[in-house]
């Protein structure tokens, strides 16, 4: 994945490679109007106060959780947001604890995220520090925090159920998450966070981008890899507390998660990843909240979650950059090009005089036509299939059938073939002299790697190679089979 965020020229922006996506879920919920309920423009507009406090604030909660969880993606620490989301349950549980033994009431918001993000801290640390130890992988220390800190906060949950004049009840909302309850002040909270993870992105974006990618050259830079890591996780922990009331700590992992790995789709660019996936999280976090307030039955928390993996799903197949649709038309592009390579330097050698001219730059040619048969003894094919690739290559112009039923290649395809023969040679001679490759078995290596020969490597392999090749067009050397040097 490029950082500098800057167009190569040939692929679109990243910004601009998910117009697509949007166009065609614009034009399905065009044609899936009749079928909305009738209040749909009345939360399609925000028009309710409490469907728009709640729909911003996911929407900003999305947009926090893209952006900081592009880092752990790319970190490969997806699961760090999991054992923190879990690791805030005893804190929780704890500042209730103190809340009522102080005669709070224990039901004030500030004061138990407070105690959650505590909580989600020790779990930080905890995790660093089981690391450390000798044999210990990072999974494994993940995994310990996770267990060992929601078991806790599910145990001091159920005693702080039994002091007496206190009720506990509501405590597991933080647990699956209670959008509906959503305050103003809550949605305060989220945009300054948001306003803050910004802000530290901007500030800090050429040091998170050399710790994602290279950690081990980035303290031999001297940066503070540490701290920085520190500062990362706990950003992680901030996000992970002001998303517990919107959709739980079981779920926020999801938040997390699925808008860096459905951005990843799309773009092969740092700046691009966290533009799509802040994107992406803005709008399952709007567009779960809104099928909430058109379904109030259905929590919004597992509706945006939902809408998170079909996001994803519809990445993963018409992603641009990675996407399963791209991949195989990739797939299958190179194949036939390898195909159509293959076809041309059997044509070639087929027709080639195994004499050569005296010194073999280039072979004359024995024949101007090819028979089918003779093609087919050339390679491995079928008859059908030899018989689609004729036709294909025929359609671009790379050769002709002649009267009695033999193929002629046209000056283009006699063009490639040279071409194409030329490079395979060139690289088996650099195989057999440098990498001393048997001549017996030059073939085989040489045929996986010609079809990625590039003009520049080409270069190289003629500068490598000057006894092999001499002034004029176009330099075609002999098979070098049948002896090792005196014959190329």
């Amino acid at each position: 994945m490029s950082g500098n965020g800057e167009s190569n020229g040939r692929e679109p922006r990243p910004v601009r490679r998910l117009l697509p996506a949007g166009a065609v879920i614009l034009l399905a919920g065009f044609f899936l109007l009749p079928f909305f309920p009738e209040n749909l423009w009345q939360v399609l507009f925000l028009r309710d106060y409490n469907t728009r406090l709640v729909v911003l604030s996911t929407a900003l909660l999305g947009i926090s959780s893209g952006l900081t969880g592009s880092f752990l993606l790319l970190r490969r620490r997806s699961l760090m947001g999991d054992a923190l989301s879990h690791a805030t349950l005893p804190g929780i549980a704890i500042a209730f604890w103190a809340l009522v033994a102080l005669g709070a009431g224990g039901k004030a918001l500030p004061p138990l995220l407070a105690g959650a993000f505590l909580s989600g801290v020790a779990g930080i640390v905890a995790v660093l520090w089981i690391r450390k130890l000798p044999r210990i992988r990072e999974d494994t220390a993940l995994g310990i925090v996770l267990s060992v800190f929601y078991g806790a906060g599910v145990a001091l949950l159920a005693l702080v159920q039994e002091l007496p004049g206190a009720s506990a009840a509501g405590l597991e909302s933080f647990i699956y998450g209670k959008t509906a309850s959503m305050l103003m002040s809550d949605f305060l909270l989220l945009a300054g966070l948001a306003v803050v993870v910004l802000l530290v992105l901007v500030l800090l974006f050429k040091e998170l981008q050399l710790l994602a990618f290279d950690e081990a050259f980035a303290a031999s830079c001297g940066w503070p890899v540490r701290l920085l890591d520190l500062l990362l996780l706990t950003l992680v922990c901030v996000v992970t507390v002001a998303g517990l009331q919107a959709v739980g700590l079981i779920l926020i992992i999801a938040f997390l998660v699925i808008p860096p790995a459905a951005a990843r789709m799309w773009t092969g660019q740092l700046r691009g990843l966290l533009i799509a996936a802040g994107l992406i999280g803005g709008l399952c976090g709007w567009s779960g909240a809104s099928l909430s307030a058109l379904a109030p039955g259905l929590p919004a928390g597992a509706l945006i979650v939902l809408t998170g993996a079909g996001v994803f799903i519809a990445s993963a197949i018409l992603g641009t950059e990675r996407g399963l649709l791209l991949r195989v038309l990739r797939h299958s592009r190179l194949k036939r090009r390898i195909e159509r390579q293959h076809l041309l330097r059997a044509l070639y050698e087929a027709r080639e005089r195994p004499e050569g001219n005296g010194n073999g730059f280039p072979p004359s040619l024995k024949a101007d036509t090819v028979g089918f048969a003779d093609l087919l003894r050339m390679r491995s094919w079928t008859p059908p299939q030899l018989q689609r690739i004729l036709r294909r290559a025929a359609k671009d112009g790379l050769l002709e059938w002649t009267e009695n039923n033999r193929i002629l290649p046209t000056a283009l395809g006699e063009g490639e073939a040279q071409r194409v023969t030329r490079n395979h040679r060139l690289w088996e001679c650099y195989l057999i002299e440098f990498a001393e490759v048997a001549p017996s078995q030059v073939d085989r290596d040489a045929d996986s790697v010609e079809h990625v020969l590039g003009e520049k490597l080409t270069r190289e392999l003629e500068r490598r190679l000057p006894e092999y090749l001499q002034s004029g067009a176009p330099p075609v050397p002999r098979s070098p089979h049948p002896l090792r040097k005196q014959s190329v």
